[in-house]
């Protein structure tokens, strides 16, 4: 497997502000980069780490076991948090990390179809344990129903033209595919909108997060880790779509807010400030000098919140 190159890596750790007895989740363990560098940072403490992904809990469980043997990695969707953290007695944490998304190894692997540039089987699935594919997307939802998710998940202007041109090949025989799905998304595409990026490029993101119902979770399970958060503790999303950013972003936002009540007054009482304040008001995106190293971090943004209260 190839290097995995974590996604502002030493911002995102920097910006929970650990020391050595920490109590930190992260949310989204995936192949171990953050998890192993927060795991060597609190060397007292102790890490939680939810992943879905079979493979993905193999490879870290090894990674993490070198540097030490102080975190549980939890398989279960990060909605399940507080639930999870419960079950082992864990009501207060340090810090929490969400890198949202599909990592890339996820991709790197043709066999899980996530990739529109590889041959493989409509998949898409995060969590192989999840009866609904891209291929029952694919295949089975009305032409009004994919519509609505291309659109909706995919922001994509062709939406109607690609589910009415998937729903008339599908006529003929089912799309097994994901270069069968390719070449129909690239039929009902004029050329000169092919030329900037890839035609399939959003087409893909919609299935995969109505597949994995990305979006549907991310508010819940942000509720849940800054409910579950101490004073002085810190929240860190990092987001790689306008969708997620917008959901991380406006949450933020309503949890910093003073109490519309009282707002403006000169002396405003302590019940209603804030329980929360935002620790960069503008998201942290990723250096050049990153950018360079690892292009697939070109849309990433990190968002900051911190309990004071």
């Amino acid at each position: 497997m190839e290097k995995h190159i974590s996604v502002l890596l030493e911002e995102s750790i920097s910006s929970l502000n650990l020391n050595e007895s920490s109590i930190v989740v992260d949310c989204t363990l995936g192949y171990g980069g953050h998890s192993s560098n927060i795991l060597a940072r609190i060397k007292k403490g102790f890490l939680f780490a939810f992943d879905q992904d079979s493979e993905a809990i193999r490879h870290s469980t090894d990674r993490l076991n070198s540097i030490g043997t102080n975190f549980t990695i939890i398989k279960s969707n990060f909605v399940n948090l507080r639930e999870e953290l419960v079950k082992r007695n864990v009501e207060k944490v340090d810090g929490v990390l969400f890198d949202l998304g599909v990592s890339s190894p996820q991709l790197d692997d043709a066999s899980r179809g996530f990739s529109y540039h590889e041959d493989a089987r409509l998949d898409m699935r995060m969590d192989k344990d999840n009866p609904l594919s891209a291929y029952e997307v694919v295949n089975e939802y009305s032409r009004e129903k994919l519509a609505e998710i291309f659109y909706k998940y995919g922001e994509d202007k062709f939406a109607k033209n690609i589910a009415r041109k998937i729903v008339e090949y599908r006529e003929n025989k089912s799309i097994e595919t994901t270069l069968e799905l390719v070449e129909i998304i690239k039929s009902a595409v004029p050329m000169k909108f092919r030329k900037d990026k890839h035609p399939a490029r959003q087409i893909f993101q919609a299935i995969r997060i109505e597949v994995n119902h990305e979006l549907d979770v991310i508010e819940p399970a942000i509720e849940q880790a800054l409910s579950l958060l101490s004073v002085g503790g810190r929240v860190a999303v990092i987001t790689f779509h306008s969708l997620e950013d917008r959901i991380v972003k406006n949450l933020f936002k309503q949890k910093c807010a003073i109490d519309p009540k009282v707002q403006g007054l000169p002396n405003i009482p302590d019940e209603y400030l804030p329980d929360f304040r935002l620790v960069v008001n503008k998201a942290i995106e990723p250096s050049e000098e990153e950018l360079i190293k690892n292009p697939r971090a070109r849309s990433s943004k990190l968002r900051v919140i911190e309990r004071i209260k």
